[in-house]
């Protein structure tokens, strides 16, 4: 569920004043992750490298408050629940939307995610959770890039992260992305500090 509040009733309240007319109110933080670990569990169990990726960002999100908050229009909503939205390369070669909720439970989001991803890539249809705050991802897992800048629309204010393919160094995996967020919801030092919650979550995978 989603609702609106009073964003004077909230930490954001300066935020919201200051960057909701603003004409580029996005910020873009670059940050290379070790995935060794990632890496080994998926090989290791099975399971694909990017819904582990997808799993350790929902559940680094969820440690951070500001998370559950969005600026929508111009409005300040709460969620309740988070989902985490990946890009699939449906069967016409074209792509498609999947927003895959976020649950604690790896066993379950791997299950959603095999699931959901399987049928918006037969029926070349988004699958859209439009009562979650939604972490949007961009996987351009064949190629090397450094980092990238996403678009601002004016009409999707939730943060976004994107990643190439991951590069290997002797016994180091890493991994380079970029996580843009909307100044409203959040301030550098959150945004920093879910990056550093995220190395976390794939260290102790």
């Amino acid at each position: 569920m989603k609702h609106e509040i009073d964003p004077a009733a909230t930490t954001r309240d300066r935020a919201f004043r200051l960057w909701m007319d603003a004409p580029m109110p996005m910020v873009t933080f670059f940050r290379t992750l070790d995935v060794t670990r990632l890496r080994r569990v998926a090989r290791r169990r099975g399971l694909k490298f990017n819904m582990l990726m997808c799993y350790c960002i929902g559940r680094a999100a969820s440690t951070v408050k500001e998370f559950y908050l969005l600026p929508v229009g111009r409005k300040l909503l709460r969620y309740d629940a988070l989902a985490v939205n990946t890009i699939v390369a449906n069967r016409t070669g074209e792509v498609s939307s999947c927003d895959v909720p976020f649950t604690d439970d790896l066993a379950a989001f791997n299950a959603d995610y095999l699931r959901l991803t399987g049928r918006v890539r037969e029926t070349c249809t988004d699958h859209d959770l439009p009562d979650s705050m939604v972490i949007g991802t961009s996987a351009l897992a064949r190629y090397e890039i450094d980092g990238a800048v996403g678009m601002y629309s004016g009409i999707f204010n939730n943060p976004f992260m994107i990643w190439g393919r991951y590069r290997r160094r002797l016994l180091r995996t890493t991994l380079s992305v970029s996580f843009q967020f909307h100044h409203t919801q959040m301030d550098g030092a959150h945004a920093a500090r879910f990056l550093d919650a995220l190395q976390r979550e794939i260290d102790r995978l």
